[in-house]
């Protein structure tokens, strides 16, 4: 049996400028799963850069308001909300509540960076790619 606490995953910040705890990852526990579960929190006012993955991903919302961008797409977001990401959708979330969006993002198969593009809008409004640097484990 494998039950992972929270609070004995180690928060860092995705590549989507998230803060992530990963709870189940197949490359880091001996499981047989196809999916990543990954715990994330944006604090209230702010927004994950827009990315999106080669994969399918699912996020549940736990607490807090959202505003939740999907392609041309945007959607209010609450607590028992699940929004399906379909794969290579350009995605973010905007924490619009007065306190921190927190949710469960689940990834389908799990999370590798490949699979993953970070863009960051400039000042003339062109999307341009964006590495992601800083963590070499998984994230959403």
């Amino acid at each position: 049996m494998l039950v992972r606490s929270l609070h004995d995953c180690e928060e860092f910040v995705a590549g989507d400028s998230t803060l992530l705890r990963e709870l189940l990852h197949p490359d880091k526990q001996p499981l047989a799963l196809r999916y990543s579960l990954a715990h994330a929190t944006l604090p209230a006012g702010q927004t994950s850069d827009p990315h999106s993955l080669k994969t399918s991903e699912v996020y549940y919302i736990l607490s807090g308001q959202g505003e939740m961008h999907i392609d041309d797409e945007m959607q209010q977001v609450e607590p028992g909300d699940a929004v399906y990401i379909p794969p290579d959708a350009k995605q973010y979330i905007h924490s619009c509540g007065e306190e921190p969006l927190v949710f469960l993002a689940i990834v389908d198969p799990a999370w590798q960076m490949a699979d993953e593009t970070v863009y960051a809008a400039s000042e003339t409004g062109v999307v341009h790619f964006r590495s992601i640097q800083g963590h070499t484990g998984s994230s959403n």
